[in-house]
């Protein structure tokens, strides 16, 4: 394998082997309307091996790749890219179909992409490096950081610890998400989210009960940030978790804008009347601000869960902490066995070859991201560039290429 890295223009592709028998993380097909129970939901030091697909052998069947086609194939998204690092530290990028359903011009290789609910965890890890440092407790209430903040009816800050907001039992109403046609074109602020979901009454069960997924609380977590720091948390997360661990393709955008640096992956939305592809790339991310406004690339992605799970952001002990996780149903219970886990500000998935990977996912119109790391050291991200798919079921066979993905170095 040559020791660089592929192209970006072009298509790499390699294996490092194929799945073995599997279900899926939920098993049964399911409706479109899963689409919406799951949307937003989301090694330093090193040298990389780059695999390149010139001069790779390339074995008759790459179950990554095969993955893609078939996701491509089935019309669940225009494009899709992935990133395969395995547990040598050996990188394979893919891409299947079209940046652009007029031109037909290629996906880029480990392009940009909006990782929409992926934030979460860096926003979590931000807070659990506070904690360590001595200046956040997590058992403590909201109310010490941000006093007067949290009110509504049926709750406040006093009930409500930091622990709550990372781990979704908070309890807090979710704010409300207009159209791609509104919010993408606004800039919002963090306080303009939380007079949305504070105008409504609080959930049950009280705070400490189930998980409740709702950005709503990591929108307070980005807060808490800024309170304590005293910074902005895009500062925060650049320089303690961005710079230290070589993150140079993951960034926080600036404020208004909507652009993505190059190359990107292009998202899109189906039009609901003509089902033809709507690029929605252009749009400003603000309403999901500390809870999904990241941009980065498959790579990058497992290089952070890498940089994580090896201790270079966190320490063990406060990982254990990170993946003490209650059971997480994000299709309620209209999909009772589509069952996650959920920590703090990570996702743990059952695998089908045995196991549990970490890692979160992230669905903003345009784009849909699962991205998790095995206890080995697999790091998977695969995207494809549609949230919302025509396709009844396309959420669940993201679900299944990931599966295959994250189990086919076994």
């Amino acid at each position: 394998m040559s020791p660089q890295r592929t192209d970006r223009s072009g298509k790499a592709i390699t294996s490092d082997g194929t799945a073995p028998p599997r279900k899926r993380f939920g098993a049964g097909r399911r409706t479109a309307a899963a689409l919406s129970l799951v949307a937003l939901t989301g090694i330093a030091g090193l040298g990389l091996q780059y695999a390149d697909a010139a001069q790779a052998h390339r074995p008759k069947k790459d179950t990554v790749q095969g993955s893609l086609d078939a996701l491509v194939k089935a019309g669940v998204a225009p494009g899709a890219l992935a990133s395969v690092r395995d547990s040598r530290g050996r990188v394979t990028n893919y891409t299947a179909g079209v940046n652009d359903p007029r031109t037909r011009a290629k996906v880029p290789t480990d392009g940009y992409v909006r990782m929409a609910s992926n934030t979460k965890m860096y926003t979590a890890v931000a807070v659990l490096q506070l904690a360590e440092e001595g200046k956040v407790r997590l058992d403590e209430p909201i109310e010490t950081y941000l006093p007067g903040l949290v009110r509504g009816e049926g709750f406040d800050g006093h009930t409500i610890t930091v622990r709550h907001l990372l781990g979704m039992t908070s309890g807090l109403p979710e704010y409300d998400l207009p159209d791609v046609s509104v919010w993408g074109r606004r800039y919002y602020e963090p306080r303009d989210m939380l007079d949305s979901a504070f105008s409504k009454p609080a959930h049950a069960p009280a705070p400490g009960g189930e998980v409740q997924y709702r950005n709503v609380n990591y929108i307070v977590a980005g807060l808490l940030v800024q309170k304590v720091t005293g910074r902005p948390i895009s500062e925060v997360i650049t320089n303690k978790i961005l710079k230290p661990v070589g993150l140079y393709e993951t960034y926080w955008p600036g404020v208004g804008d909507k652009t993505i640096r190059r190359p990107y992956a292009k998202g899109y939305l189906p039009d609901p009347e003509t089902t033809k592809w709507v690029d929605t790339t252009r749009v400003d991310p603000s309403i999901a601000w500390a809870a999904g406004q990241m941009i980065s690339t498959p790579s990058d992605l497992n290089k952070f869960l890498v940089a994580l799970q090896t201790g270079k952001l966190i320490s063990p002990a406060t990982l254990a902490e990170m993946r003490d996780s209650r059971v997480f149903l994000p299709g309620g219970d209209a999909f009772p066995d589509l069952v996650w886990h959920y920590g703090l500000g990570t996702t743990g998935y059952d695998l089908s070859c045995g196991g549990r990977a970490w890692g979160h996912g992230g669905d903003i119109d345009g784009y849909s991201s699962r991205t998790a790391i095995t206890s080995d050291g697999r790091a998977v991200t695969i995207v494809v560039t549609a949230a919302t798919s025509p396709v009844p079921d396309g959420i669940f066979q993201v679900l299944d290429a990931f599966d295959a993905a994250l189990c086919a170095g076994r």
